[in-house]
């Protein structure tokens, strides 16, 4: 970090900050606040879609696991486009008509009040969750890469967010989004571009895809029905089809974007924005980790990404095995490069080398079985150490290998995105705590004030609460999947009842609440048996399936209680 990479860093993020709060003060009521008053424009409720989901995470895994596991993790995107169709034709027309502050009061107009009490806890409990790991996925990397103290960095992003969610709500989370994204995605293109420029001379990126190919990481499709694998077709425009209906369509951080919207035309404009740009918005993040991948076939490469792994080793009596791993790790970089090189002079002829294929294959097998065996080293050296840098892969790239100012914007984009998806998450939890749990159970009507100071201070204690999850966090196999994991678990229950709220009328209170309440209890009782207790890569079922499982399991049942029992009670009475 250099004294221009600071001031860059600083003045972006002091503008996005101080700009927030000063374009959105002084709110004058509660809808002021939860809904920015109904004026959001249909190209700013996409923006703000965009942004709220793409989380520093996206920006650190993404490219991270394209590095290890290639293309295929775009699959998990394929079903968005459809559930964004469905929203628009099911879920915003409902909402509006409605006039709802947050999409649980929907749920006690359709049911009652356990119904929505019952899904605004589930909400409470997993967005609490995943807005601590937004702030605490750049906080660690950057504490790990840069050696700044990881409490100070999660109380530094928490309390920026929390200035302007505070002070302005929703329109100061939408207004900030609008130049998050712009800096995000400036950021994430230059750098794309500079990993082209960067490679060999005689290099052309139709050269540098097929290097990319012949190691595996161009497989963007897998028809598999196999449900251990994770990332499938099926699995995407299934699992994946679920998981974004019930995000898009009944988490509150996304729900409220789109409630600003002018209208209901507005807020479907904006939805759709976001299905056609954000499935190649995520191709190209997973690209540019390919990318990154074809750039170290030429360059040096750690055995280990995460700088404190190596650190340790050093500090344990492994230390001389692992650097003779480095040693051979040069060697074979050496001839990687070599051989790569003979492969571009092929290409260049128009000559696809199977032989040389093969070669880049083997190479890329013991660069692997080096990797392994460093984890397996480090793992000895402190058995809580976390071995797999997946996350630290982009993170190293960029500090070592971009030009001054550059490495200060992507620290920006990375704090921007942080901030983006956390005010959202901030202001989703304070709107359905105030609305959800607070204002309907208050005996005695209060002021509209009273609401709004009410949503001001939950803003404030949920930025308190998530700021302590991230201080207390511990780093998961791969910060991308360990967000989808826990909105896996709990959104295919939420969405169930919702859909049953939208196309099954026959079902009423009692058997969706009842049914609800044990498919959660079934869906942990899979994730722990099916999921939990395997090692990576050797789990029963793909985590994609829980989203389908829990919300087929909730209208079923439903379904089935309210025909055989809830009916029969009915008829009796």
């Amino acid at each position: 970090m250099q004294l221009f990479d600071w001031i860059v860093l600083v003045i972006t993020l002091l503008f996005i900050v101080i700009y927030g709060a000063w374009k959105t003060k002084g709110s004058k009521n509660v809808e002021d606040f939860i809904l920015g008053s109904n004026e959001t424009p249909w190209h700013m409720v996409g923006l703000s879609v965009m942004a709220t989901q793409a989380s520093a995470i996206t920006f650190l895994s993404t490219p991270g696991q394209a590095y290890h596991d290639g293309m295929g993790f775009v699959q998990f995107y394929f079903g968005l486009p459809i559930a964004m169709i469905v929203i628009c034709l099911t879920f915003i027309p409902i909402y509006h008509k409605y006039k709802v502050f947050t999409a649980y009061e929907y749920l006690e107009k359709r049911f009652d009040i356990k119904t929505r009490s019952l899904a605004a806890i589930l909400f409470l409990f997993q967005r609490g969750l995943g807005t601590g790991l937004t702030i605490y996925a750049p906080a660690i990397i950057l504490s790990a890469l840069l050696g700044w103290n990881l409490t100070y960095m999660n109380i530094v992003i928490g309390i920026l967010v929390i200035i302007y969610t505070v002070t302005g709500g929703t329109k100061a989370v939408n207004v900030t989004q609008k130049q998050q994204m712009f800096v995000i995605m400036s950021g994430m293109f230059i750098t794309f571009f500079l990993i082209l420029r960067f490679l060999p001379n005689d290099m052309t990126f139709s050269n540098a895809l097929h290097i990319a190919g012949a190691n595996g990481k161009m497989n963007i499709v897998d028809f598999s029905t196999d449900p251990e694998e994770k990332y499938t077709f099926w699995s995407g425009i299934t699992g994946g089809f679920f998981l974004a209906l019930a995000y898009f369509g009944t988490d509150q951080s996304q729900v409220g974007r789109y409630l600003s919207g002018k209208s209901v035309r507005e807020s479907q404009m904006g939805l759709i924005m976001n299905g056609l740009l954000k499935v190649p918005m995520q191709f190209f993040i997973l690209l540019t980790g390919v990318m990154v991948f074809v750039f170290f076939q030429f360059n040096p490469v750690p055995l280990n990404f995460n700088p404190n792994n190596k650190i340790t080793v050093e500090k344990s009596q492994y230390k001389e095995e692992y650097h003779t791993l480095e040693k051979d790790l040069e060697t074979l970089s050496e001839d990687k490069k070599v051989i790569n090189l003979l492969y571009i002079d092929q290409l260049n002829q128009d000559y696809d080398n199977p032989i040389l294929r093969k070669e880049l294959v083997a190479i890329s097998t013991k660069e692997k079985d080096l990797r392994d065996h460093a984890k397996e080293l480090i793992h000895q050296a402190d058995s809580g150490s976390e071995t797999n840098d997946k996350d630290y892969v982009f993170f190293h790239f960029i500090l070592h290998y971009l030009p001054k100012g550059l490495i200060g914007l992507l620290l920006a984009v990375i704090i921007s995105a942080a901030m983006s998806s956390t005010a959202s998450g901030l202001n989703a939890l304070a709107s359905t705590t105030a609305i959800d749990i607070y204002k309907r159970n208050l005996k005695e009507p209060k002021t509209e004030k009273h609401y709004l100071n009410a949503t001001k201070f939950f803003t404030l204690f949920w930025g308190i609460i998530a700021i302590l999850f991230a201080c207390i966090g511990t780093l998961f196999e791969n910060l991308i999947q360990l967000v989808n994991i826990i909105g896996s678990i709990f959104y295919g229950t939420v969405l169930g009842i919702f859909l049953v709220g939208f196309y099954f009328k026959f079902v009423k209170a009692k058997a969706i609440f009842y049914s609800a309440f044990i498919t959660q209890l079934t869906i942990l009782i899979i994730y722990y048996f099916a999921i939990f207790i395997y090692p990576s890569g050797e789990e029963k079922l793909g985590y994609l399936w829980l989203n389908f499982i829990g919300a087929m399991m909730t209208i079923l049942l439903s379904s089935l209680l309210e025909v055989t029992i809830f009916k029969k009670v009915k008829t009796l009475e």
